[in-house]
């Protein structure tokens, strides 16, 4: 028999996980690209990768405090953001796009490369990172919460950092959206010409949109490592597939989209992934087996949103007239 009660409890835990959150802020990043701007940004998992390596690099190769790695990884970003944009963002958008797919994919490989693994470890990952955000923790030693939520004094520290820095993203991002800055971005999104025939550089707009949804995907990157090590296969193409996938289902052209999406995606993921596991050993799929029960949750995840975006294009909190591709 299926546990029905624990499957709706651990999907529940994905609400306010740490990693729910780290998908929330690079999808942020992403809406800001792709959503205000309409950057086509294949390349967010290689921001995170940065973020997270980064951060791991400069902690244990250089001994920098916290504080100290967490600019490390933001002053890589926005390096990496340079290099991709100077040549690029002169030119059509489909350019970006196969520009920022090889590049996450070029640093993926570098950090799995057996020439650099003193430093990055190659592709056993780091880890023994986290004793400076640790000492960091204000919450007393213990086990706190209620319901599904229950964790040890540093799983809620993760979980309050993480979530502080969406809360914290999704405020910028609304501010910056409202202001002229972020008028001019949607306007490039429209008809870059337009703007442009107004006397605006949208070069260096488009510059500064690409940095600051980084910016906000390295961020993403150092929530993931978190509560794990910094592995390489983490940081694949299929990590951008799903933070558009979240981004797409929330609503581009939004701010709090990004987190809706994220916790959706999250939730219906950990469901359909015990559903089926626990399906398959009560005999209810004999023609399965545990490997291909494993994929079939990203399929039914995959058919939930194409449901949303069929009957709801523009995603759940998204509005019609703010995106030209849903036109």
């Amino acid at each position: 028999m299926i546990d029905w009660l624990l499957l709706f409890s651990n999907a529940a835990q994905e609400i306010i996980s740490p990693t729910t959150a780290a998908y929330a802020l690079a999808a942020l990043g992403l809406a800001i690209h792709f959503g205000f701007t309409g950057l086509l940004n294949f390349g967010q998992a290689g921001f995170m990768a940065l973020g997270a390596y980064g951060y791991a690099i400069a902690t244990l190769t250089f001994g920098f405090p916290v504080w100290g790695a967490i600019l490390f990884g933001i002053a890589a970003s926005i390096v990496f953001a340079l290099i991709l944009g100077v040549p690029t963002l002169r030119l059509r958008a489909d350019y970006l796009a196969i520009v920022t797919i090889a590049a996450a994919e070029i640093l993926r490989l570098l950090f799995t490369t057996n020439t650099f693994e003193p430093v990055t470890g190659s592709a056993n990952g780091l880890q023994g990172y986290k004793g400076g955000f640790e000492d960091l923790n204000p919450i007393p030693d213990g086990v706190y919460g209620f319901g599904p939520w229950v964790y040890n004094e540093y799983d809620w520290w993760v979980r309050i950092f993480g979530w502080g820095l969406v809360a914290l993203a999704a405020l910028i991002t609304w501010r910056l959206m409202k202001s002229p800055w972020g008028r001019v971005i949607k306007g490039i999104r429209e008809d870059e010409d337009a703007v442009r025939a107004l006397g605006k550089n949208v070069y260096f707009y488009k510059m500064q949109s690409l940095i600051i949804g980084g910016v906000f995907g390295s961020l993403a990157g150092m929530i993931f490592i978190l509560p794990r090590a910094v592995v390489p296969s983490n940081y694949q193409t299929s990590l951008t597939f799903f933070i558009y996938a979240i981004l797409l289902l929330g609503g581009a052209a939004t701010v709090l989209g990004p987190i809706l999406g994220s916790v959706i995606f999250w939730v219906l993921l950990s469901f359909f992934s015990g559903f089926i596991a626990r399906a398959v050993e009560a005999g209810w799929l004999p023609f399965m087996s545990s490997v291909q029960a494993g994929q079939l949750r990203f399929i039914l995840v995959g058919v939930a949103i194409m449901v949303i975006v069929i009957y709801r294009p523009q995603g759940i909190l998204g509005n019609k007239k703010e995106l030209a591709f849903v036109k």
